[in-house]
């Protein structure tokens, strides 16, 4: 009998694992992906900044037994699982880029492993294949979001698929101990909860669909492994928020970031945000300054594909008989539930409309449902390939053929654009940020002021040689996420200041120095100025 999975085989009393063609097609292609992906992190391809070198610094401080922070500094609502998961290589080699991105790079590849067994076991082995090849692409906005360490959403994305994989498991008996995995996915919630509250959608579809599989098993002690297991995992958000000052705890934190200020805007604007820049952003299909109008196609398409999928799975839930045959459109359901629930709370924000190119990050979780989204798009082409429906069923499987191509060349075309011209803009603003770096510390400069997105990154640049206290356009405090460089700053006796030329901060600056100016300039480079005034200037004082 052929084999249709990937599994193992003898040959001359040896052990050596096999795999099906489909499953080796996607091997090459996740091989590729992470390939590719490994060659932007090595080159620091997209380019850093103060939030991500938040992340490298909390790890240096995890690494060098300072700190053991529970959420990202200056902030209660991201949590530092890839920041832990880097110290101990920033223990091993020091503080750089590539090393605070490698943990990131795994989690990717962990994704594309655990999204292509799932696609398997509720689909079909070649479109686990194209789920994998589509996933293998990707655009400047969706990279950013696969490599580079600006917490939660990697390390989520992974729990979910395993947690919906113990459900798989646990509905077909393929697990032998099911408490324990019961255990494992109440601990993969907790965590993936404290990691990044974005999730929250897709764990409560996730947990209906192992209620589900379960039923009157969650009773005994099943349910209360899962919910140690939940509680072990969420257990830092929980300390942190019980010693929260008020109005400092997470949701009070969360809503405050989410409502955005003044008159909320229409929901019209929202829905365009959101589908018309969000989805197709979100999904690589545009580059990073935002969509053209025929970029816009896949937005427009995504909420008929998500009922179109329901109905479709409900339809196959009907069919079949027994639980072993119905998880498979259980989960189709708790994917396109998680998705859907995604987009809601997504286009309930401001930010949706306010600021749709920043903002479709939160969207990039919709890349767990893409084989339940897809799916319908498949078997309609599949179908039709075969010849097994009439002639409007091969129209249709046409069109579905044709939407997929569709999706995949456009994920290509902004893929290559990206490898080819895209990326060098921030090659140019990566090499002055290094630049600048061995600037300040030629000067014999240690401590300086500077702006938000400045700041972090020279200072994890310098892997904390020269620390950094954050000022606003008016010379004013500004967001200063570590408040112990801050209380350096103001211990100084003659600190620097790093502004980007010509910005508000540089222009009042140069205003309070006068005819100074130019003899406490000591350099300009990248697009900075480097300032060592005889005394400190703090007009807040």
């Amino acid at each position: 009998m052929p084999r249709t999975g990937a599994g193992a085989g003898q040959q001359r009393g040896r052990w050596r694992p096999r795999l099906d063609r489909p499953a080796l097609v996607a091997l090459l292609l996740g091989l590729a992906g992470v390939g590719y992906r490994l060659f932007l992190v090595l080159d620091t391809v997209p380019v850093s900044n103060s939030d991500e070198a938040t992340f490298g610094l909390a790890a240096l401080h995890i690494a060098q037994g300072r700190e053991h922070p529970v959420f990202l500094y200056g902030q209660r609502y991201m949590g530092m699982a890839q920041s832990y998961l880097a110290a101990p290589l920033i223990a091993v080699a020091g503080p750089s880029w590539p090393v605070l991105r490698l943990p990131v790079l795994v989690l990717y590849a962990l994704f594309l492993w655990l999204i292509h067994r799932l696609t398997r076991r509720i689909g079909s082995p070649w479109f686990a294949t194209a789920i994998v090849g589509l996933l293998a692409l990707g655009s400047e906005r969706v990279i950013r979001d696969q490599v580079t360490t600006v917490g939660g959403r990697p390390e989520v994305k992974v729990a979910v698929l395993a947690m919906l994989l113990v459900v798989v498991g646990l509905a077909r008996g393929t697990v032998r101990r099911r408490r324990l995995a019961v255990g494992a996915f109440g601990l993969l919630a907790g965590v993936a909860l404290w990691s990044d509250w974005l999730i929250a959608p897709y764990l409560a579809a996730a947990g209906l669909a192992l209620a589900w599989a379960l039923r009157r098993e969650l009773l005994g002690w099943a349910g209360t492994l899962l919910v140690a297991g939940f509680a072990v995992g969420i257990a830092p958000m929980i300390r942190d928020n019980l010693v929260a000052p008020p109005g400092q705890d997470s949701l009070s934190v969360l809503r405050t970031v989410s409502s955005g200020s003044g008159a909320a805007p229409p929901w019209s604007q929202r829905l365009g945000g959101g589908l018309l820049e969000g989805v197709p952003l979100a999904a690589g299909l545009c580059p990073v300054d935002g969509c053209a109008r025929w970029q816009a196609w896949f937005g427009l398409l995504y909420p008929v594909l998500l009922v179109g999928a329901a109905v479709l799975a409900v339809v196959a839930y009907r069919r079949a008989t027994g639980r072993r045959d119905r998880v498979a459109p259980v989960v189709h359901l708790a994917l396109l539930a998680g998705a859907a629930l995604t987009l809601l709370a997504y286009v309930r924000s401001p930010l949706a409309a306010t600021d749709p190119l920043g903002n479709a990050r939160y969207l990039s979780v919709l890349q767990l449902s893409l084989p339940a989204v897809l799916w319908p798009l498949w078997t309609a082409a599949v179908a039709g390939w075969r010849g097994a429906v009439g002639v409007a069923g091969r129209l249709v499987g046409a069109l579905a053929a044709a939407v997929l191509v569709a999706l995949a060349a456009g994920s290509l075309v902004v893929t290559v654009l990206f490898v080819t011209a895209g990326a060098a803009p921030g090659r140019t603003e990566e090499r002055h940020a290094r630049e600048l770096a061995a600037t300040v510390r030629a000067a014999g400069l240690r401590e300086v002021y500077g702006e938000y997105w400045t700041c972090n990154r020279l200072v994890f640049n310098t892997a904390e040689e020269v620390v950094c206290g954050v000022l606003d356009d008016n010379l004013h405090p500004g967001q200063n996420r570590y408040p112990a460089y801050w209380w350096r700053l103001a211990r100084a006796q003659r600190p620097g200041y790093v502004l980007a030329a010509d910005a508000p901060a540089d222009r009042r600056l140069r205003e309070l120095l006068g005819d100074r100016a130019g003899a406490a300039q000591l350099a300009e480079v990248g697009g900075y100025r480097v300032y060592h005034p005889p005394e400190p200037l703090r007009p807040w004082r």
